[in-house]
């Protein structure tokens, strides 16, 4: 199918590209998920030091992201999107370690690698796929990529049920993260999407109109990312409140709502900038108020199952409307560069969040949702506000 018929979106490379994200997160979410209880609640950990070592995954992941964008379009994106998501499977042996710091030093590398992976891969999704259908394009990239989260939470409840090690559940991801590196290797690159920027200064925005809405989204990404806590917090949670398998499954609702919402706004006829910060960010502090409202009055687990509802709308939002919106501004020769900005903000501000999610969680859970939703809803009101004549 070709991208030049307006109907025909779903073409061979969105196609192959959106399976890739579906098998890496089929794999390394079964540690994403399966991280927290292995630290806090099987080694021992505290919730502090789980912060910390986010914070570090995405701070210094920030570094990578940058690179990542830079270097896809200097030689070439599916090259540079290959060579991150085959490194990702270093994180498949975290399980290995029986010390903390020794399994997050693991977990980072392959994330790492994942960092740099992302904005070649959005910047390949963006040459795919036509402006009018860019939102489509990656409402299904978010959608397929929410469902191997889904997959991955499925896996891990019965291998939790097995009782397996970790380290077992842990090796299993490289499985499909092999599959999604080969995904990746069956996308037809057209030669303008590898033309090689070197020597030239071509600005990653072009149009000076657009400025003020790229900023403003770089901004509220990163003010977002210090809100925008790892979802093994909640894990913790539920987990403690209830049994780690019901935390799991909290986890689960959040990708399959993400999932689904995601794709079905990605085709309505909405303002992309208004949804991202009312559905995206002001969403993400209503879900995380709801958490802690719902830790301080001692509900049950329903209740946290209806805050994660409420998330899972956010995450599919923002993952949805925040790469659209990147791509329709930024000039076709830096779309890996503008991903880039996108990944590194976002990275920055998740730095310092889970850091301060994670001792402030060690306090209470609830200062640690209630300062989530403070950020989370200033982020909204800022983009908002520097984007106010935005047509996007």
């Amino acid at each position: 199918m070709s991208t030049s018929r307006s109907n025909a979106w779903l073409n061979r490379n969105i196609l192959f590209i959106s399976l890739s994200a579906f098998f890496a997160d089929s794999g390394y979410q079964i540690v994403i998920a399966g991280l927290p209880i292995f630290l806090v609640l099987s080694l021992k950990a505290p919730a502090y030091i789980f912060g910390i070592a986010m914070g570090l995954a995405y701070g210094i992941g920030a570094i990578f992201a940058y690179a990542g964008g830079r270097l896809a379009d200097r030689y070439g994106r599916k090259k540079m999107a290959i060579l991150g998501n085959s490194l990702i499977p270093i994180l498949s042996f975290t399980g290995f370690f029986s010390n903390p710091v020794s399994a997050m030093a693991v977990f980072n590398a392959g994330w790492w690698a994942r960092n740099f992976r992302t904005p070649a891969r959005r910047a390949m999704q963006s040459d795919a796929s036509s402006k009018k259908n860019r939102a489509k394009a990656f409402g299904f990239l978010n959608a397929l990529d929410i469902g191997g989260g889904m997959t991955a939470s499925a896996l891990l409840i019965i291998f939790l049920y097995m009782r397996m090690q970790f380290s077992g559940i842990f090796l299993f991801s490289i499985i499909p993260l092999a599959a999604s590196t080969f995904c990746l290797a069956l996308v037809n690159v057209r030669k303008r999407a590898n033309a090689a920027v070197r020597g030239k200064k071509d600005s990653v925005i072009k149009e000076k109109k657009n400025l003020d809405i790229f900023y403003g989204v770089l901004i509220a990404t990163a003010l977002y990312g210090f809100t925008s806590y790892s979802l093994g917090f909640p894990i913790i949670t539920i987990a403690e409140r209830s049994s780690s398998i019901l935390g799991v499954l909290g986890y689960a609702i959040m990708m399959a709502v993400s999932a689904f919402s995601g794709f079905y706004l990605a085709k309505r006829r909405l303002s992309k900038v208004k949804s991202l910060a009312i559905l995206g960010y002001m969403a993400a502090g209503m879900g995380s108020l709801m958490f802690g409202l719902s830790y301080l009055l001692g509900y049950g687990v329903y209740a946290f199952y209806v805050a994660a509802f409420v998330i899972g709308i956010s995450i599919g939002s923002i993952e949805t409307f925040e790469p659209t919106i990147v791509s329709l501004i930024s000039s076709v020769k830096r779309q890996g560069s503008g991903m880039g900005m996108l990944s590194t903000s976002r990275s920055i501000g998740l730095f310092a969040g889970n850091i301060i999610m994670g001792l402030l969680y060690t306090v209470s859970p609830f200062y640690s949702y209630a300062y989530a939703t403070a950020v989370a809803f200033a982020a909204g009101i800022i983009l908002l506000a520097s984007s106010r004549k935005a047509s996007i």
